[in-house]
């Protein structure tokens, strides 16, 4: 079976294709091609690069056109020139998309419909920067490979849709309850990797383990897992509630908005590009959302920096915190994507408050660069692991049992 896996975001779309066999592998295989489209990096062009396993690499820029003409157009690479893996797109058996916002409707993965497109759409309200991005991808496929090609909708809010009513439903007027206005959690389809590979690798069931797992990346979030599925979270309604991150602020004190506002003259747009844009590492070092920049910045002598970092790792600890509590214990502690996977001294600061209950990490395995690996001591308490998220394996194990 031939899976395509289309990640759209707000600036970027990341393509790849898989083949599975009879039964899915226990690692996730190479994907025979992986394509990329970034529409910000070079002014009034979109900057396309393909790779295949076999060797072959393309890099291109286009003038900016519709994103799913752009979409359509990468897609062809898989088989035309010399990134050719397929001989025509109807070798193609099922292409999956992450999708940001489910609601509360969309639980689990589904093949798209138009009521399904139409529900992306109207949820585009919760997640303005996304699911309009993941309908152009939806569009993008119908454009290039036709109506009849299974698209499957995989929810990045479905792995939280467990979380008790205690940690989903937030202390305002009842009524907030029937408009919608919970706690949705986002990351899912990363968390719940993680989540999996970490009982992969400690030869333990799911079920048995309880998981804190760091998706710390430009958008940070943590999840406490247990039976198997998340039980509280970081983000909530939206993606901007939590931990500090790249540019967004994470959570504030909602009465500075009001006070911004009345004192201000703050509109509801400023207020949520300075949320969302202006905030976070970016707005506190004002050096970049980029926290190797930051660190670089801390290097040479910028208190502003420092202040960034110590604010990021103040929060980051406060909200591990908070999900050990709603786990009550802890099996093992779980750092992902970009930041979580290549900042050891944003690991080893997290931990370091929490040697109170036996954590120790090993700062040799930290500096280490690992992958899918312990990065514990041999006598600690709690077992510390740095996995390689790989979302779109994830999206591709669920199109698979979809498609049996």
């Amino acid at each position: 079976m031939k899976i395509l896996i289309l990640n759209a975001g707000s600036s970027s779309q990341k393509s790849c294709l898989y083949e599975v066999g009879d039964r899915l592998p226990e690692q996730p295989p190479e994907p025979l091609w992986e394509a990329s489209v970034d529409w910000t990096h070079h002014q009034g062009l979109a900057e396309i690069k393909v790779k295949t396993s076999a060797g072959a690499v393309l890099e291109e820029k286009i003038p900016v056109q519709q994103r799913p003409e752009v979409i359509a157009h990468m897609l062809e690479t898989l088989w035309q020139g010399d990134t050719n893996v397929i001989d025509h797109p109807s070798a193609i058996d099922v292409v999956g998309h992450r999708v940001v916002h489910g609601g509360q409707d969309y639980r689990q993965s589904v093949r798209v419909t138009p009521d399904v497109k139409a529900a992306i759409a109207q949820l585009a309200v919760l997640a303005p920067v996304h699911n309009p991005a993941n309908l152009e991808g939806i569009d993008a496929i119908e454009l290039a490979l036709g109506k009849d090609v299974p698209q499957i909708a995989v929810f990045d809010t479905a792995f939280h849709s467990q979380i008790p009513d205690a940690a989903a439903i937030y202390p305002g007027p009842y009524k907030w309850v029937d408009l919608g206005i919970r706690r949705y959690g986002f990351h899912g389809i990363s968390h719940q990797y993680c989540a999996q590979r970490t009982a992969q690798l400690l030869n333990r069931d799911l079920h048995d383990l309880r998981l804190i797992i760091c998706h710390l990346g430009n958008g940070c979030s943590l999840s406490a897992i247990q039976h198997g599925h998340s039980i509280d979270t970081t983000m909530g309604f939206t993606p901007l509630e939590g931990l500090m991150m790249g540019t967004r602020s994470g959570s504030v004190d909602p009465s500075i908005l009001i006070y911004l506002m009345r004192q201000e003259g703050y509109t509801a747009d400023q207020l949520d590009h300075e949320l969302n844009k202006a905030s976070g590492l970016m707005g506190i070092s004002s050096v970049s959302a980029d926290l190797r920049q930051v660190l670089a910045a801390i290097e040479a002598g910028n208190n502003q920096a420092k202040l960034a970092l110590d604010i990021y790792i103040h929060r980051l600890r406060s909200c591990m915190g908070d999900m050990l509590a709603s786990l009550g214990g802890l099996d093992a502690l779980v750092f992902t994507a970009g930041v979580g996977e290549n900042a050891p001294i944003v690991r080893a600061l997290a931990c370091q408050n929490f040697e109170f209950m036996g954590l120790k990490l090993d700062l040799e395995k930290n500096q280490n660069h690992p992958v899918d690996q312990e990065i514990a001591t041999a006598d600690s308490t709690t077992r510390i692991f740095v996995i390689h998220t790989q979302e779109d394996w994830a999206i591709a194990q669920d199109c698979y049992r979809l498609m049996q």
